[in-house]
């Protein structure tokens, strides 16, 4: 497969992502989809987070996280779990974490199931936080593709701005949390950024209370 998007640009996203969990002031966080480990090693490194669980449904992804892992010191270990298994479908153990991470998966499911995801993360496992990342369509023409075309093979789809803008206020709004929508990466004034950001924070039951 062809590598569309630079390494740095993938370490950017990482970088990016563990910086918003870190200032949240999260200690448990879940990363839904972790493929083979990349934001959970930025994440060990940090002593903030007391409890990092992976969530990932390809075993051959969770082999090499697991690879990816065996070396550390009794004590980092101590403080990881990975778990196979499907976001559409969580255990229970995993609900209530202070944060969560969605890099680049969300386009992997198909949108015939984005309802089921919707209801099993934001109102099935409810972390404080999430913090989601997927490709700017717009973007990708700068990356040579034409008109339809993915930036991996196995995306089932790709959404520009406005189309993820009202996907994640959508969701927002029937779950009872706020958004905030951002990017990362070299900005284009017309095309945008090639990957797009959302900040998902859960609402307090008081904050969604009507004035009287």
């Amino acid at each position: 497969m062809m590598d569309i998007e630079s390494h740095d640009l993938h370490q950017e996203r990482l970088r990016c992502v563990a910086g918003l969990l870190r200032g949240s002031g999260a200690r448990r966080v879940l990363d839904l989809g972790c493929g083979s480990g990349g934001l959970l090693q930025y994440l060990l490194r940090d002593p903030q987070f007391e409890k990092v669980a992976g969530l990932e449904l390809s075993g051959e992804l969770l082999a090499q996280a697991k690879m990816r892992f065996e070396t550390l010191p009794a004590d980092l270990r101590s403080r990881l779990e990975l778990i196979c298994g499907s976001y559409t479908d969580p255990p229970d153990h995993l609900v209530g974490f202070d944060a969560g991470a969605m890099v680049e998966t969300i386009e992997h499911v198909q949108p015939t199931s984005l309802s089921r995801v919707e209801h099993a993360i934001f109102a099935g496992l409810r972390p404080g936080l999430l913090v989601l990342t997927t490709p700017n369509r717009e973007f990708n023409s700068l990356y040579g593709l034409a008109p339809g075309e993915f930036r991996e093979p196995d995306h089932k789809f790709e959404w520009d701005r406005a189309r993820f803008a009202a996907w994640a206020s959508g969701v927002a709004r029937r779950n009872g949390y706020r958004v905030r929508l951002s990017g990362i990466g070299e900005w284009h004034p017309a095309l945008g950024q090639p990957t797009q950001l959302a900040q998902f924070t859960r609402q307090r039951t008081t904050d969604r209370d009507p004035a009287p």
